[in-house]
């Protein structure tokens, strides 16, 4: 990938440094929450920038979920935009290092499956959903080749 350009949000560049720096030793839960994160890394849409961002690690077997909820903001994150002009993807799950590609979930059985997954492994998601007007996207990152 080219240039990786950190976060503008403090926690987040300190959390992906920490996280990669240990080489997935430390880092491993989101703030204070205790939960367990994941870095995903991607292309910026803009920019072309490799970006880094923690999300919730959430699992479907050998799949991951990837909540676009930015807390229940009004629009959605920035890496929203980067996986629908890019869906390759690099997903560190601890000392782990998967190459994926994502997909944004449409079949809404298979967006209402996923996202009882999701709020099973973190809870706020569905107060984020209630505090926004927006359908919070899902993507799944699934292995490549």
């Amino acid at each position: 990938m080219s240039e990786y350009i950190p976060s503008p949000t403090d926690w987040v560049a300190e959390q992906v440094a920490l996280y990669e720096g240990s080489g997935g030793t430390k880092g491993l839960t989101l703030k204070d929450t205790g939960l367990p994160v994941i870095i995903v890394t991607n292309r910026g849409g803009k920019t072309g920038a490799t970006r880094k961002t923690p999300l919730m690690r959430v699992v479907d077997g050998d799949n991951y979920i990837l909540v676009a909820s930015q807390g229940g903001a009004p629009k959605h994150p920035v890496w929203y935009h980067n996986l629908k002009a890019d869906p390759n993807v690099e997903i560190r799950d601890a000392e782990n290092v998967f190459s994926m590609q994502v997909r944004e979930v449409a079949d809404a059985a298979e967006k209402q499956r996923l996202w009882k997954i999701a709020v099973a492994a973190y809870p706020p998601y569905q107060d984020y959903q209630e505090k926004t007007d927006r359908v919070i996207p899902i993507f799944v990152a699934e292995a490549t080749g």
